[in-house]
């Protein structure tokens, strides 16, 4: 079973390399944010695998932590788009 988890763990970290590419060219900034989210979801789940092969409980404090922290970053990423449009009264427009 350990081996199994380990080569989760390794697919895991092999998509979360393809998120990057999707950070760097997304066309806009809420593309960038659903990867940012992608790459933090992948991470908690490496961090979880880690700690349950390992049997160390610090990494799956780390991970739920992390996990309370996105949700934090989510919130203030659309109170930004929230208070962008209540300023100009229009939605507001995405480079191309």
């Amino acid at each position: 079973m350990t081996e199994f988890l380990t080569a989760a763990v390794g697919f895991i970290l092999a998509m979360l390399a393809l998120g990057l590419v999707s950070i760097l060219r997304g066309p806009g900034d809420a593309d960038r944010m659903m990867a940012m989210q992608l790459i933090g979801t992948g991470g908690i789940a490496t961090l979880l695998l880690l700690g349950t092969v390992a049997s160390l409980p610090a990494a799956i404090d780390v991970a739920l932590t992390l996990a309370l922290l996105a949700t934090f970053a989510s919130i203030a990423f659309v109170k930004k788009g929230l208070s962008s449009l209540d300023a100009d009264g229009t939605a507001p427009t995405e480079p191309k």
